[in-house]
């Protein structure tokens, strides 16, 4: 049995609660539990979030936790050192220490993030790097894993951090199933950016949106300005001028910015060589692919490639007891 410790404080981010719904699932989907969840506090009892409720709290464990995870702020603030305290009493005897957004400055200023490499909601992501210059922020990260310690942007990538997490525990099945559960529309490995391609063109028409939608649902297909055009139901000259105008982009572009993240999140979630992974994600070939990685990221596929492997060999690791 898993032991999970949420810690909670005054004016915690309310989204921190939903981790527990994976646990819960985690629970349901077996045929004995695996998790118990516990919402702690510096002294127990009622703690109020940052939407005015309260929640019930109970005090620190004296044996401790398996996963102790560390709510963030809705906005940033030093933690208090009465906190801080109370953290790395929590940490000591805990497998795995976990931050969910700005929790992250909870660690580092806890001395827990010294010599690893992290992340936090890529806002407070300036912030976090000029007041820890010595800890390795990789801020468009959605999470980051280095031996016991795990670091997420917080908000939604809170779920993606717990499923993770359960993974690591329980295997890639069960975690998958619970995302089904939770109608989570796609399972995001730590790789994948805190911003998504569609939330950044962001188009004001609801036309512009259809046309968006279908590329990304269509990306084997005929992209072109008269295809997409079509579905906007407007001219190919209009709907460039409009396009353009709503989003800062050209068509062209943004279809390779979806193609992009697309053929980014196959490479994190399957084992498809380069040739598929183009093909799948609509480049039709690698070279077409590899110009567009080349122009996003600064580097070809197959390195990108070789570097979530060696995350996954070295990150994905069961932890070990402090």
């Amino acid at each position: 049995m898993h032991s999970v410790a949420l810690i909670v404080y005054p004016n915690f981010q309310s989204l921190s609660l939903s981790v527990g719904s994976v646990f819960e699932c985690a629970n349901m989907m077996r045929d004995e539990p695996a998790y118990t969840f516990h919402l702690v506090s510096e002294s127990g009892g009622p703690v109020m979030s940052s939407q005015g409720f309260s929640v019930l709290t109970t005090p620190l464990s004296a044996e401790g936790y398996d996963t102790v995870i560390i709510s963030g702020h809705m906005e940033f603030e030093l933690p208090a050192l009465s906190l801080l305290e109370f953290v790395r009493a929590a940490s000591a005897h805990s497998r795995r220490i976990v931050s969910l957004c700005t929790g992250s400055f909870v660690l580092a200023e806890a001395g827990l993030l010294d010599g690893k490499r992290a992340t936090t909601h890529w806002i407070y992501a300036p912030a976090f790097k000029k007041r820890y210059p010595d800890i390795q922020l990789e801020e468009d990260r959605l999470f980051v894993v280095d031996g016991d310690v795990w670091t997420g942007a917080g908000m939604s990538a809170g779920l993606d951090l717990a499923l993770a997490m359960v993974e690591n525990d329980l295997g890639s099945d069960i975690a998958r199933r619970i995302a089904r559960k939770l109608v989570i529309y796609q399972r995001r490995g730590s790789e994948q950016s805190q911003l998504s391609a569609l939330l950044e063109l962001d188009p004001k028409s609801d036309r512009v949106q259809l046309a968006l939608v279908y590329a990304r649902e269509n990306l084997n297909s005929d992209l072109s300005v008269e295809a997409l055009a079509a579905v906007a139901r407007l001219s190919p000259r209009q709907f460039s001028r409009v396009f353009r105008e709503e989003t800062g982009q050209t068509p062209a572009k943004a279809v390779e910015c979806l193609r992009v993240e697309a053929a980014r999140v196959m490479m994190e979630t399957s084992r498809h060589p380069i040739e598929v992974i183009a093909r799948e994600s609509g480049f039709g070939d690698r070279e077409r692919m590899r110009q567009a990685f080349l122009r996003t990221f600064g580097q070809h596929p197959q390195a990108m490639q070789r570097a979530l492997a060696t995350a996954e060999r070295g990150e994905l690791m069961p932890g070990t007891p402090r």
